[in-house]
């Protein structure tokens, strides 16, 4: 059995935990550590775990709403962590204190086999070093979790076909991203090819990617000022030709419920 729940999304700090049950083995990885060990503890408790039910750790980039906390939780857990070597040397500058045995270079459709969970790292076009975005399997179903991106390439959508249940950036609304009180460069690097999903880019993805077996999507990474809920839901569901309430929207102090998936 497969599942996941999102701790908290967007610029505040991101954390996702995925978990594969194998029989009597359970294994359970945290997909960025963007909240402080307190906070990722007192939603982790509120999720019916602990810290020391994590298993590993996968860091998508070096951006600190993604990476801030990977330092105290690796090293108060002792557990591995994934990441690109090109996140890897852009944070080199942070002397985490982990030994080199905890330390894990991932790579771009490599696989890695955690307990029972199978997990595919993907490059994605984003403003990092290497960033990656991650699928995960436990054999029967699988999970694409991809946020932080500015535009669906095809090697993005070849690694996500035939997925289960998506974890969908849903950054902004254009328009109230060009309406807004950013500054214009700020504007474009949102925006830009390396910047963060639209509604009407993520749309298109789930769109593509939509197939008779996907029956979870779950929207995520939200600007709190140039998005709302309702707007990306109502867009997701035209995308995708199903109802509202079939669909979830993180939320950055709550993430969502935990997520089966068939």
């Amino acid at each position: 059995m497969l599942r996941f729940k999102n701790l908290g999304s967007g610029s505040t700090g991101n954390a996702s935990v995925v978990e594969a049950q194998c029989g009597l083995q359970t294994t359970r990885m945290l997909v960025d550590c963007g909240l402080g060990l307190k906070e990722l503890e007192r939603r982790l408790i509120q999720a019916d775990l602990c810290l020391a039910d994590l298993d590993a750790l996968f860091i998508t980039h070096e951006h600190i709403d993604h990476v801030g906390h990977t330092k105290r939780v690796a090293s108060s857990l002792g557990i591995p962590v994934w990441m690109s070597q090109g996140t890897w040397l852009a944070c080199n500058g942070l002397d985490w204190g982990l030994s080199e045995s905890q330390i894990n270079v991932a790579r771009d459709t490599q696989p890695i086999e955690i307990g029972g969970l199978q997990v595919t790292p993907f490059t994605v076009p984003h403003d990092a070093r290497e960033p990656l975005q991650v699928r995960f399997s436990d054999g029967s179903v699988s999970l694409g979790i991809l946020t932080d991106l500015g535009h669906a390439s095809a090697h993005v959508v070849q690694q996500l076909k035939g997925c289960n249940a998506l974890m969908l950036e849903t950054n902004h609304d254009s328009e109230l991203l060009k309406a807004s009180g950013y500054p214009q460069f700020l504007k474009d690097r949102i925006s830009g090819p390396f910047g963060h999903l639209s509604n009407d880019a993520a749309c298109e993805l789930a769109s593509q990617l939509n197939h008779v077996s996907l029956n979870t999507v779950l929207a995520a990474h939200l600007s709190e000022r140039n998005n709302s809920p309702d707007i990306v839901l109502s867009c997701l569901s035209r995308a995708l030709g199903c109802s509202e309430d079939d669909l979830l929207v993180a939320a950055p102090d709550t993430g969502s419920p935990w997520l089966n998936i068939q």
